[in-house]
């Protein structure tokens, strides 16, 4: 199912370019969160943030709202170990239930659950947001 962008979304996309360099693969506004999420292809995450976190801070400053880089993966663990970067992702467990629903189960190294869950299940959010969109997931949970 391919993802369409909003003129809001294409906007903010190209200022990151402008900002960065980096050409965005995706852009998700959270505005539970306040926040925007960019996908950034592989490989670019650390050009995007900026030496020292100074793109993120500038974006953030520019846009009002939390600056959130994420770095596409073509599978489905690896997407979920860059999603909780920091975080130490053991392995992932998806299951269906009978009617239907996608939930999936991230393991994380015990010392690592707070930060994999965050302020206010904050990165779960953020997890469900980027998942339902590219692999129809409907639940996260952090294990």
């Amino acid at each position: 199912m391919p993802v369409r962008l909003t003129s809001e979304e294409l906007r903010f996309m190209a200022l990151l370019h402008d900002i960065t360099g980096v050409s965005a693969r995706d852009c998700i506004i959270d505005n539970e969160n306040n926040s925007i999420i960019f996908i950034v292809p592989p490989g670019t995450a650390g050009i995007a943030v900026g030496s020292k976190g100074r793109n993120v801070r500038r974006l953030s400053k520019i846009l009002g709202k939390r600056i959130e880089i994420v770095e596409w993966a073509d599978d489905l663990e690896n997407f979920v170990k860059n999603i909780f970067i920091p975080a130490r992702v053991l392995g992932i467990t998806l299951n269906k239930t009978p009617d239907g629903r996608r939930i999936l189960y991230v393991k994380v190294d015990p010392r690592d659950k707070g930060i994999a869950i965050g302020k206010n299940g904050r990165n779960v959010s953020k997890a469900k947001l980027i998942l339902r969109r590219y692999f129809n997931i409907d639940v996260v949970s952090v294990v």
